[in-house]
């Protein structure tokens, strides 16, 4: 029951889509321009830096607050296993972020929600993160590759760390479904980035920078198409 009930309180955090909501306070549907997505890059190509970054904080902050609040139920009472529950919740905020009801179920990408999982569960999660991310980033400028390749630290991370006791007081059993979760969501951000993957590999996928020429960039590829 605690598992389905941090789900939902996950799920509900994670309907605040911001990209779709800043795009609608400027007079744009985000899901009309640039890739199509509801996200932070989208939001960051079409509407400028600024606007990418609040955006990024928004559903950073929605799976922080979900985590927060999950811990404050049930810390005390599952203590055992805490980073279960919290991982649960993070899954909710995910499939809310990417599967909006009241936006046709057509949301984002659920890195942003990621990354707040990330901040929010446990102080080694969040040095690899910011290492890998931003070390492929201002190295390639590819955010997808930099988000599959934090996804895969963060697996690799969650079982070492595991494995190793970091996770003091859980079960085996706790463990192995961290794991697995851990997985899924792995599994879920992959497949919402398989086009991403095809342009990585054909190696035409499009770069993004932190800069007001990205915003022109992308204007000037929206209108040759």
């Amino acid at each position: 029951m605690e598992r389905i009930i941090c789900l939902l309180i996950g799920h509900v955090f994670g309907l605040f889509q911001t990209a779709y909501f800043y795009g609608k306070a400027h007079g744009i549907d985000i899901r009309q321009h640039g890739s199509g997505n509801a996200g932070t890059t989208s939001t960051l190509r079409v509407l400028g830096t600024k606007a990418g970054l609040i955006v990024l904080a928004g559903d950073c902050l929605k799976c922080i607050l979900a985590v927060v609040v999950v811990r404050l139920l049930f810390g005390e009472r599952y203590p055992d296993m805490i980073y279960l529950l919290c991982l649960y919740t993070a899954a909710g905020v995910i499939l809310g972020h990417n599967y909006p009801f009241y936006m046709g179920f057509k949301g984002g990408k659920g890195i942003a929600a990621t990354a707040g999982l990330i901040l929010s569960f446990h102080p080694y999660f969040v040095v690899m993160g910011v290492a890998v991310f931003f070390g492929i980033f201002f190295t390639t400028h590819l955010v997808s590759l930099g988000s599959l390749l934090v996804y895969l630290g963060f697996v690799i991370e969650m079982v070492v760390c595991g494995q190793n006791g970091v996770f003091a007081g859980m079960s085996q059993a706790h463990l192995n479904e961290m794991y697995v979760l851990s997985l899924l969501l792995a599994a879920l951000a992959y497949w919402k980035h398989r086009e991403n993957i095809v342009r990585l590999l054909h190696g035409n996928e499009r770069r993004t920078y932190l800069l007001k020429k990205n915003k022109v960039d992308v204007e000037e590829e929206e209108k040759k198409e």
